[in-house]
C-alpha cells in the first residue's frame, strides 16, 4: 500500500465541474437540491462508437435520456467479456493487465464525464465486472490496488461521478473502498454485491455510502418482492437505496425473468420503489442478447426510440415527478 503515497491532492483538484454529487441521509443531493436519481444501463457508453462521434452527439444523446426522465448513466470499465455483446471486446477495458490504465479509453471516460458535467448528469462508473471475472479477465490483487488508486486519482476532478466497484460480486470490495477513499475522501462509492436477490453483508451495507443491490427478478411478483427487499434495507441502514436493474424486458439469459414480462410489471415494480423511498437503474434487454439481435439498436445505444416496450417503460419516467407529487 505504500504506492498510494503518491496520491495525495491538494483540495483545489475538488469540485471544477458545475455537477457536484453528494449524499444526504436516505437522499441524493446535486448542488445543494434533492436529486431524484434515475438510471439507465448503458455499460458500452466507453466503448461504442456513435455515442463518442464528438462532443455534441454525446451531449445530444444526453440529452435525449434526460428528456426521459434517465439522468444517470450507469457505465462499465471492463467491457472485455466474451459473451459477444455490442461493442465488447478483449481490448475494451480501462485496465492495463499491469494496472496502468489505457490512455484511449480514459480520455474518452474524461470527455463523457465532461459532457455529462455540462447536461448536468451522473456517470456512475463500474469498475470491476462479474462477467470478466468468471471468464479469468482477473488483475491480480496488487494490480487492481494500483489500478483503483490511479483511475480514482485521475478523475478526482468530476464530481459528478459515482465509483461502483463490481457488478454482481464483493471480491475485496472494502480494500478497494479504502483505497478509494484515501486518495479521494469524498468520492460516492457503492457496489452490487451479487445476483439478483443478494442484498450484501451487514459490514459492508454499513461501510460503503448507498446501496446499490441488485433486487429478485425471477419471481412472479418481484414487484412486491423486491420493494420489501427495498424497504428493509433503508430502514436498517438508513441511507439512500438504488435498485439496480431492478427489471428486463423478457429474455431468460444471464438471470433475466423465466416467464414472460410486460412493460406494466416494470412500471408497478419502479412505482413501488419510488414510494418505498428508493431509486432505479433500469435494465435495457440489448445487455442479454448478442451484437445484431433484435433488442439490439443498429447504434448500440439504450436510448428511447428504439423498442416500443421499453419506450413505455421510458415515458413512465419521464413523468416521475408527476407521480412522485402523489407519494413523496
Amino acid at each position: 500500500m505504500l504506492f498510494l503515497g503518491i496520491f495525495i491532492v491538494s483540495s483545489d483538484a475538488y469540485g471544477q465541474g458545475k455537477s457536484i454529487l453528494t449524499v444526504k441521509g436516505r437522499d441524493f443531493e446535486l448542488n445543494g437540491e434533492k436529486f431524484e436519481f434515475t438510471g439507465v444501463s448503458f455499460f458500452n457508453a466507453i466503448y461504442n462508437p456513435e455515442f463518442n462521434r464528438d462532443s455534441q452527439t454525446r451531449r445530444e444523446w444526453i440529452r435525449k435520456f434526460k428528456d426521459s426522465g434517465i439522468n444517470v448513466l450507469r457505465v462499465w470499465c471492463q467491457w472485455d467479456n466474451e459473451r459477444g455483446f455490442v461493442d465488447s471486446g478483449n481490448d475494451q477495458t480501462i485496465f492495463n493487465p499491469d494496472g496502468t490504465l489505457v490512455p484511449e479509453n480514459l480520455s474518452r471516460l474524461k470527455d463523457i464525464l465532461r459532457d455529462a458535467d455540462t447536461e448536468g448528469t451522473i456517470i456512475l462508473l463500474v469498475l470491476f465486472s462479474r462477467e470478466s471475472w468468471n471468464e479469468n479477465i482477473r488483475l491480480s490483487d496488487d494490480t487492481s490496488d494500483k489500478a483503483v488508486a490511479e483511475l480514482t486519482k485521475s478523475l478526482i476532478p468530476f464530481r459528478n461521478l459515482i465509483l461502483q466497484v463490481w457488478n454482481e460480486f464483493n471480491y475485496r470490495t472494502l480494500d478497494y473502498y479504502r483505497i478509494i477513499k484515501y486518495v479521494d475522501s469524498e468520492r460516492i462509492v457503492t457496489n452490487s454485491p451479487g445476483y439478483a436477490g443478494e442484498l450484501g453483508s451487514n459490514i459492508e451495507n454499513q461501510t460503503i455510502d448507498y446501496l446499490s443491490p441488485h433486487t429478485t427478478r425471477n419471481d412472479n411478483s418481484h414487484w412486491e418482492v423486491a420493494v420489501k427487499e427495498i424497504e428493509y434495507l433503508i430502514e436498517k441502514f438508513n441511507k439512500p437505496v438504488v435498485d439496480d436493474e431492478p427489471a428486463r424486458k423478457g429474455t431468460p439469459l444471464y438471470g433475466g425473468p423465466k416467464s414472460p414480462v410486460i412493460p406494466t410489471d416494470h412500471i408497478i415494480h419502479i412505482y413501488n420503489v419510488w414510494k418505498a423511498g428508493g431509486y432505479v437503474i433500469y435494465h435495457h434487454d440489448m445487455f442479454q442478447t448478442g451484437s445484431g439481435s433484435a433488442a439490439v439498436p443498429p447504434n448500440g445505444i439504450p436510448a428511447p426510440g428504439f423498442s416500443d416496450y421499453h419506450d413505455q417503460v421510458f415515458a413512465f419516467l419521464k413523468n416521475k415527478e408527476r407521480y412522485l407529487s402523489l407519494i413523496r
